[in-house]
């Protein structure tokens, strides 16, 4: 490993929390040291409080904060001296810990102390890193882990069994870390977890770090167990279309969950090249890379797809392990998060976008692990008690509380379609506000960027293209797992033309995109809305035109009554399958892209008015905005109209003629 210190951007951080803040973020920029707000670091130091004294202080990183991008406010201030004397007590449950630990941190803004506070605190270094490197953890993750650690660092560390974090290891190693280490120490191995390294100053317990994880890596490379080849070739194309399949399975999880779940298809070298192996079964169903790992991924994966079997064998772990636990145990979700197939690859599940890539991201680097561990020797990760105890620890209980409800659409999946501006851009801000995936689809390649946030993918097609559209729809269940909401927004809105003067060319075309179109998504996004855990929902952008059509737009009002009239008959085949279908007819709606000034200009001359008047031309005499319109769409949505189906809706600020 390459030491990432620079002296001239570590001159900028002055004290010793500063300093403590620049090489956390090192440790926290390389996954192989630390993922996703795995590790924690700790300075310690002073501190004045407000008489003026001077207090020693332990700057431990803070729950939820990841050491990539902590910053000085990620570290809460514990009194030290509380924490060596919490570290002589003979017994204290976590739960009595994670309260004195807060008792003792100084700032009442300062975010939760790592668990691991009181362990820092008894290691009698200024700055201590704590990391769960990938080639550390796989080095002990082997039949003869302790030897091989031996044989790799010799006295240069303290050797520690699996303890369950918390005050039980803290305990443990105030007894035993001052009777084994030695001047030559310069870490502590905790077996199954992880590395500490420590030092008086930033920079040393950083590089010592990249020295233990070095040596691991080196020992790997050295005895063939670091690279690692697979047999299948990079991006495989499928066959067949998947769609169907990775919707079919994403629903089977969702019903065992009890909520709906986004799901990732990973179909690399990697993930289909593992997902392939003779052997997958036995090698992924021992357990996690580290305990903490468990409570993203579950302990194992899915092999295959019999889900079912899958929830009834967690229901027996549980069964079997909760009885030892001492406090009462409310059973988790018996859904998989990671399932491993070889026509699907590696496939990853979570509420959002952001855990879905997290799960990804970790059981990547597990993959690799066990691969390396098998090379070394056998793969062999922790009992399943021991991984029992971290997954219903009751500081993750508590933690996964913390996080309160989900948004309303968490774990749904969107596709709107002309979602690069106006209405249909408005529809997929108001679904992603509310917690959904959203696909939008548009011609315009600009939809590629309307968002920059994970739950978002923007795929440039033409909806007239019907293989475009079998396209986007194979993209997003890949990307995604399935589809529960279908906006049906992309249209065109030609100059004004009376019948008289109306062209063929014009006619077809608007056909051909307002109405046309939208048979083919409806029918080839049926097989998926129809799996969707909470019923699949249409909604259709139609017009006012539709119940009060004006002169010089007979090709927009007739493809849209049309289209209306399509939805209508969806709403009456669908229903059956839990499928509801509702329509909005908007009007004055003029932040949108088929709103040109020439097209306003012809709109407001066709009914002899002025472009300012023509606007306002309502009972309310209002304007309608797109922002509106996106949002009454999500609502239809929502569990609030989860009664309505048919419907057809008007958002146009009153029409004499509507009413």
């Amino acid at each position: 490993m390459q030491s990432l210190w620079n002296d001239t951007e570590a001159a900028q951080f002055t004290d010793d929390l500063a300093q403590r803040v620049y090489t956390s973020r090192l440790l926290g920029s390389d996954p192989a040291l630390v993922m996703h707000g795995g590790g924690n670091t700790s300075v310690k130091s002073t501190l004045a409080n407000i008489f003026g004294e001077t207090e020693d202080v332990l700057y431990v990183k803070g729950s939820g904060w990841d050491l990539a991008t902590i910053a000085a406010a990620g570290f809460a201030p514990v009194q030290l001296p509380y924490l060596l004397r919490l570290a002589q007590l003979e017994q204290l449950s976590d739960a009595a810990m994670a309260r004195e630990l807060r008792t003792a941190t100084l700032d009442p803004a300062a975010p939760a102390p790592s668990v691991e506070a009181i362990l820092h605190a008894l290691l009698p270094y200024k700055f201590v890193d704590h990391t769960h490197a990938d080639a550390v953890v796989t080095l002990t993750n082997t039949p003869h882990g302790l030897e091989y650690a031996r044989e790799v660092y010799g006295d240069a560390v303290v050797y520690i069994p699996y303890i369950m974090p918390g005050f039980e290891l803290a305990r443990y190693c105030a007894e035993v870390f001052p009777q084994r280490a030695s001047q030559q120490t310069i870490g502590m191995l905790l077996m199954n977890h992880g590395m500490f390294s420590f030092g008086d100053t930033a920079r040393t317990a950083y590089e010592r770090m990249l020295d233990l994880v070095s040596r691991a890596e080196e020992f790997l490379q050295q005895h063939g167990a670091w690279q690692i080849t697979w047999a299948t070739a990079a991006d495989v194309a499928p066959e067949r279309p998947l769609r169907t399949e990775l919707a079919t399975l994403r629903r089977a999880v969702a019903d065992v969950a009890g909520f709906p779940l986004l799901l990732r298809s990973h179909r690399d070298v990697q993930g289909l090249g593992f997902a392939r192996l003779a052997d997958v079964g036995m090698l992924a169903g021992q357990g996690p890379l580290t305990p903490d790992h468990i409570i993203r991924t579950k302990r194992v994966p899915l092999i295959g797809r019999d889900v079912q079997a899958y929830a009834e064998a967690y229901t027996r772990y549980f069964e079997t392990h909760a009885p030892l636990v001492a406090q009462p145990l409310t059973m988790l979700d018996a859904a998989p998060r990671v399932v491993l197939d070889p026509e699907l690859g590696l496939c990853t599940l979570g509420r959002r976008a952001s855990e879905v890539a997290i799960v990804a991201d970790i059981y990547r680097h597990t993959i690799d692990s066990i691969m390396r561990a098998t090379r070394l020797e056998r793969w062999q990760a922790l009992p399943q008690a021991d991984l029992f105890r971290v997954e219903y620890w009751d500081l993750e209980q508590a933690k996964l509380k913390r996080q309160g409800s989900p948004p309303p659409f968490a774990g749904e999946v969107a596709l709107v379609t002309g979602a690069a501006s106006g209405i249909g851009k408005a529809c997929a801000a108001a679904l992603l506000a509310q917690g959904a995936a959203v696909v939008g689809l548009d011609v315009d390649p600009a939809i590629q960027a309307c968002f920059s946030q994970p739950d978002w993918l923007g795929v440039v097609g033409d909806v007239t293209d019907a293989a475009a559209i079998e396209a986007a729809l194979e993209t997003a269940v890949q990307h995604f797992g399935g589809l529960d909401i279908l906006i049906l927004n992309a249209g065109i809105f030609p100059q004004s033309q009376r019948i008289a003067e109306l062209d063929l060319a014009t006619w077809q075309r608007v056909q051909q995109v307002n109405l046309e179109a939208n048979v083919v998504l409806l029918r080839e996004a049926y097989p998926l809305l129809k799996l969707a855990l909470r019923g699949g929902r249409v909604v259709v952008i139609g017009t006012r035109n539709v119940p009060a059509p004006g002169v010089g737009a007979a090709a927009y009002s007739a493809s849209k009554a049309a289209l209306t009239q399509l939805a209508r008959i969806a709403a009456l085949e669908w229903g059956r399958d839990n499928i509801r279908v509702n329509m909005l007819h908007p009007d004055a709606v003029f932040d949108t892209g088929i709103w040109s000034d020439a097209v306003l200009e012809a709109r407001a001359a066709s009914y002899g008015i002025s472009v300012a008047q023509y606007k306002r031309r309502n009972v309310l005499q209002t304007e309608v905005a797109s922002a509106e319109v996106g949002a009454l769409a999500a609502a239809l949505c929502s569990p609030l109209f989860a009664r309505t189906t048919g419907a057809q809706i008007p958002i146009d600020g009153g029409n004499e003629r509507v009413i």
